[in-house]
């Protein structure tokens, strides 16, 4: 599959099937992470991968009764890390950290479509919440959760704004 392709096809999945991602694929999808770009390459992000039902259904009532994130075997949880402060202060936390976590996630996701999986990314959950249920530290701070699993559906592509309404050449 070129990654164009990959790109265009992958869905924003909410039904899965209720079977396990192999170990190989796991394993995949943190390569997929942690080979992702990053600012000065500081690398500045944390994924939980969640595989436990009980957190998943307490990830569930912290993401606003958003039941697929317990019906995916794995929900993963991603964070930025403010370590990057000491090298890019108020930027680096604001700004750098979210582009971090950002493009691991997209890379998680493609690599995820492309290994038959589907995933998608939630950004409504109560923060303050999802930091007690992980006991996530201080330097850390959750961004998205993303429900991973077989689909169970096949959701039609949604349009996209005209190249004209995206793109402006400057020549």
């Amino acid at each position: 599959m070129l990654l164009l392709d990959i790109i265009k096809n992958r869905r924003s999945i909410r039904e899965f099937k209720k079977r396990e991602i192999p170990e190989d694929i796991i394993k995949k999808l943190i390569d997929a992470i942690i080979w992702a770009p990053s600012a000065g390459n500081l690398q500045s992000r944390f994924f939980y991968f969640v595989f436990n039902n009980e957190l998943k259904r307490r990830l569930v009532r912290a993401a606003l009764e958003q039941e697929f994130i317990a019906a995916a075997p794995l929900s993963v949880v991603a964070c930025c890390d403010y370590h990057i402060t000491r090298r890019y202060g108020k930027r680096g936390k604001e700004l750098y950290s979210i582009q971090d976590v950002s493009v691991s996630i997209q890379n998680l996701m493609l690599v995820a479509y492309e290994q038959g999986l589907g995933s998608v990314w939630v950004g409504a959950f109560r923060e303050e919440e999802v930091i007690e249920i992980l006991s996530i530290p201080l330097h850390l701070r959750p961004i998205a959760i993303i429900p991973i699993g077989y689909p169970d559906e096949e959701p039609i592509p949604p349009s996209r704004v005209s190249r004209e309404m995206a793109i402006k050449t400057i020549q």
